[in-house]
């Protein structure tokens, strides 16, 4: 670790300076592309690209306004880039922030990178880990007028997003579902839950390539916040298409920190601190009045599981395996804390059966798993950094698990959980809701709703 620390000071005094250079928004006859140009200088200059289907779409004009979104997804959009040697200083050219601004990304790049500070045992704080100037000018934002009702759901092949899809299924003519790099997995679960073709964004993200060799050379690499790239995605996609709400699917179990004691959550960008930030931030700079909300954000994930267990349609084709993502086609690698910690959610819900349809395997028989179960257990150093629910919840699905299936069958993990570990009985927990929430009033009515008839 401390030679890790060590590398990390080696590297920001090397390259002590990474420039946003410039944006671009270019239209062609298929795609809007969002172009950003980064430099680490004296080490190299990337360029990634985000390119937007124009499919049949009907798109507001590029103006001010659209062109301070792009600009503010670059910023969010460089933290891929500089990580790789955490320069002391990062210069923006192409545009001006105020000092509220720089504080408030400064927020977001620090917690939103506590995991890769963490597992690379960076020593850092938030006042010196960053020094952000700007040299551009402030572009002439005004406030929009009222967006038209509409949803855009994001989906990544889970089954978070599939229960949003199934609970705004009364909105569906006025929903698209939002894919960032379509796969066979995501483009399926949209398909079953009804949207065609001419309900689907399809987003390309083009990573620029020589991260990737910086990566495999040894410099700084590790977790960073997706989801907040996501969110002024949605946001800029929302506000060119003239629709209401971006719906995300982020659950209350985020708010749970990996390491007990400190503020490192490999959700971080997941959490509600992070929805109400990104909340109040684009409502007095970006000005499109969109409103970002979680639709699952008052409910936790085992309540989610026993959502999703009632939409049998899915079960065959939902992904969550990060591991799986890379192997063609998608699949559940059945060795993660991903694969392990969604087989114990459902395991509360459905029979042997259904699971083996689902994974193809039955994962609370492995022992080689047995470390990730007791750490997703909370028996362990630190909670896996993986999209992952509470130790209390798991604990819930392990023990319902167990009530519900005769001693002599028992798997392995759950064997070993009753003979070590207290049972949690607590049904409850299947009834709770999270006050603290975006929704708009009618959809916690109607998710309130959902929950008691469960």
């Amino acid at each position: 670790m401390q030679n890790n620390n060590l590398k990390f000071l080696y590297l920001r005094e090397k390259y002590d300076t990474f420039v946003f250079e410039k944006y671009e928004i270019v239209e062609d006859e298929e795609f809007i592309n969002l172009k950003f140009y980064f430099n680490i200088v004296g080490l190299v200059k990337f360029s990634p690209v985000t390119k937007i289907l124009k499919k049949n779409f009907i798109f507001n004009e590029i103006d001010d306004n659209f062109k301070n979104i792009a600009f503010n997804l670059g910023l969010v959009e460089l933290i891929s880039y500089w990580k790789a040697t955490c320069s002391k200083n990062v210069i923006i050219k192409c545009g001006n922030l105020t000092e509220e601004q720089i504080l408030w990304f400064k927020k977001l790049y620090f917690y939103g990178l506590g995991e890769l500070f963490f597992t690379n045992g960076i020593k850092t704080d938030i006042e010196s880990f960053m020094n952000i100037t700007c040299e551009g000018k402030f572009l002439n934002v005004t406030e929009k007028e009222e967006p038209e009702e509409g949803y855009i759901i994001p989906i990544g092949g889970g089954k978070d997003s599939v229960v949003t899809l199934e609970l705004l299924q009364e909105y569906k003519d006025k929903s698209f579902a939002f894919i960032v790099n379509p796969r066979e997995v995501t483009l399926e679960c949209a398909k079953i839950a009804g949207f065609e073709n001419d309900r689907i964004i399809e987003v390309k993200r083009i990573l620029d390539r020589k991260i990737v060799t910086l990566n495999s050379a040894g410099f700084i690499n590790g977790h960073t916040p997706f989801s907040s790239m996501l969110a002024f995605l949605t946001y800029f996609v929302a506000s060119l298409m003239n629709v209401k709400f971006v719906t995300l699917s982020n659950e209350s179990s985020a708010n749970e920190s990996n390491v007990e004691g400190e503020k490192i959550n490999h959700q971080y960008s997941k959490s509600y601190e992070f929805e109400n930030d990104f909340y109040e931030y684009q409502n007095k700079y970006l000005k499109s009045n969109v409103l970002y909300f979680s639709l699952l954000r008052p409910l936790a994930e085992i309540q989610i599981a026993n959502l999703f267990s009632q939409n049998d349609k899915y079960y065959r084709t939902i992904k969550s395996c990060n591991v799986g993502s890379k192997s063609n086609p998608w699949k559940w690698c059945c060795n993660c804390p991903k694969c392990l910690f969604v087989y114990i959610m459902m395991s509360a819900f459905l029979s042997k059966d259904k699971l083996l349809e689902m994974f193809g395997e039955d994962l609370l028989n492995k022992e080689s798993l047995k470390e990730t179960f007791i750490e997703l257990c909370g028996y362990g150093k630190t909670k896996p950094f993986e999209c992952v629910g509470t130790y209390y919840e798991v604990k819930f699905a392990i023990s319902k698990l167990i009530e519900k299936t005769p001693e002599n069958e028992l798997p392995i993990l759950a064997k070993f959980y009753k003979d070590n570990y207290e049972l949690i009985h607590d049904d409850e927990i299947l009834k709770g809701f999270n006050e603290n929430n975006n929704l708009p009033k009618y959809l916690e009515n109607m998710l309130r709703k959902k929950i008691e008839e469960c």
